[in-house]
């Protein structure tokens, strides 16, 4: 079990988030990124997963407290769409990223829904990052060019999806290709948030299972 902690943005301000540790030293780094739900228990699940396979695992907290209930997608988008994407970025991704990289050791990006759009920006404007894992999350392309990814990138979306919908998923992997950026991408017969075990009515055993062994392997490749 991890626990609550503050740490610095990189404009000196503090910030908080979930800090799930390896229990030893000089562990790789993993930023998780939150759902448009706020960083509510499943989040934090996914830190201790992480840190049960050898990652000091942070997830900063994108909404300052607030949490929303999973039924309520109403006030989750308004959320959503009164959070500045660059700055937090800039300031609360990246300095999670700078929190876990003061050991000297190699960090990863990863997050989901709202969390893999944002992993997708820390992969083009985070300098400390050495690799990115996105979960069905592509932001617009005006504030963020597939093309200016800088660090490996994996994918992970799925085929019933309203919001990254397979087409745009085909665009992303095309621009990706055709700037030459290392990356893989997945798709999985599941519907947007599959890897969210407390949401039922979304939720694909199989294909978060199949996931998560990718994603680990894809980490242990560039993180060691």
């Amino acid at each position: 079990m991890g626990t609550q902690i503050t740490f610095k943005r990189p404009d000196g301000k503090d910030a908080a988030g979930y800090l799930a540790k390896a229990g030893r030293g000089n562990a790789p780094g993993m930023v998780v990124i939150q759902e448009w739900w706020g960083l509510q228990e499943q989040i934090k699940g996914i830190c201790d997963r992480f840190a049960a396979c050898g990652y000091d695992a942070l997830a900063p907290d994108l909404y300052a407290g607030t949490v929303v209930p999973y039924h309520d997608t109403e006030a989750a988008n308004r959320e959503m769409s009164s959070l500045n994407f660059l700055e937090a970025t800039d300031q609360l991704v990246r300095g999670a990223a700078q929190y876990l990289k003061q050991t000297g050791a190699k960090v990863g990006l990863t997050g989901f829904c709202m969390g893999g759009a944002v992993t997708i920006l820390g992969a083009i404007r985070i300098p400390e990052l050495t690799v990115g894992v996105c979960f069905y999350g592509i932001p617009p392309a005006n504030i963020a060019k597939p093309g200016d990814v800088k660090v490996p990138l994996q994918g992970h979306f799925a085929n019933d999806d309203d919001w990254c919908t397979p087409k745009a998923v085909d665009e992303f992997e095309a621009a990706l290709k055709a700037a030459r950026v290392s990356a893989e991408i997945f798709r999985y017969d599941a519907k947007h948030g599959f890897m969210n075990e407390q949401r039922p009515d979304v939720h694909q055993r199989k294909a978060a299972e199949l996931a998560w062994s990718r994603t680990l392997a894809f980490m242990a490749s560039h993180l060691g």
